[in-house]
């Protein structure tokens, strides 16, 4: 039987993200050429404020409002695409937020305003610093915040709170802090940071949220995706359910490791029955209005 390709957390264009690339044309129908059953497009959410623009944004000579124009340029866009291609393969409108200071208010705000069909909740800020970005951002939020070991501490607390204050249906990278830590095996599994793994994954399960199966990591050299083994097979025992993603970033990343992350979950035996989960979790909110049952391409 041909594998169903999907993603719920992917589809950045280069068109309303500064660091992806292409268009969000040509990133909707790399997916529909590619096959792909259903793909979740979830573009970051504005800065409140310009106190939280990008390096590259400010380079850019973009400002906050602007971002807030573009973020509504892309749902209309977006939304339009949804309707074009429903007949070839079910979109859903999504962004991603930020948990730095005031993010997850104005990512309420935008949810009310805009009514996505689905929100990816993510980290990228420890203490309003941004660790994502590159190395050197990383390195300097490890110095501020005291060490490593410290800049794990917050990011599980950051998220916990992101997860139980702002509950988004899909958690994204759950263990993006390991992001330029290569002992991050090591760190994982000491208790204290076990310790409030555990704490979030039982916030995820208890509140009935999806974790994202992120295979972005594997484009940037890893040898597993986020989420890293043990935290997976957590999530296996918790019966949370785990749905992949490719948080592609461009025409050229779409799809990329899909495959090898829907046989994980499989071999591991999670539900893969996609449908079944999205429904139980009512995304998109009208799921009842989906076809799931497309001729792929």
């Amino acid at each position: 039987m041909t594998m169903k390709l999907i993603s719920l957390h992917g589809g950045h264009s280069g068109e309303f993200c500064q660091h992806a690339e292409n268009s969000l044309a040509e990133i909707v129908e790399t997916y529909a050429a590619r096959g792909f059953s259903w793909v979740g497009i979830s573009e970051h959410m504005p800065p409140p404020d310009d106190r939280f623009l990008d390096p590259d944004q400010r380079s850019a000579g973009l400002s906050s409002e602007d971002l807030k124009d573009r973020f509504d340029r892309y749902i209309t866009t977006c939304r339009n695409f949804q309707k074009t291609y429903e007949s070839k393969m079910a979109i859903f409108v999504g962004f991603e937020t930020e948990a730095h200071s005031g993010a997850l208010d104005f990512a309420q705000a935008l949810v009310n305003r805009y009514k996505p069909d689905f929100v990816v909740g993510s980290v990228h800020h420890v203490d309003d610093l941004n660790f994502d970005f590159d190395t050197a951002h990383y390195q300097n939020a490890v110095r501020t915040l005291g060490g490593i070991d410290r800049l794990y501490h917050r990011y599980f607390d950051i998220q916990y709170e992101m997860i139980t204050g702002f509950r988004p249906q899909v958690v994204g990278h759950f263990d993006l802090i390991r992001l330029f830590d290569p002992d991050y095996r090591t760190r994982l599994s000491r208790p204290d940071i076990m310790k409030k793994i555990d704490r979030n994954l039982s916030a995820i399960k208890d509140l009935g949220l999806i974790l994202d199966l992120n295979m972005r990591a594997r484009l940037k050299g890893a040898t597993e995706p986020y989420l890293s083994r043990p935290i997976l097979q957590k999530a296996l025992e918790m019966d949370i359910p785990v749905i992949p993603g490719d948080d592609s970033h461009g025409v050229d990343t779409v799809g990329t490791y899909i495959e090898e992350g829907i046989n994980l979950l499989n071999e591991m035996g999670f539900n893969t029955r996609w449908e079944e989960i999205l429904k139980k979790m009512n995304i998109p909110a009208n799921f009842k209005t989906y076809r799931f049952d497309r001729s792929p391409g």
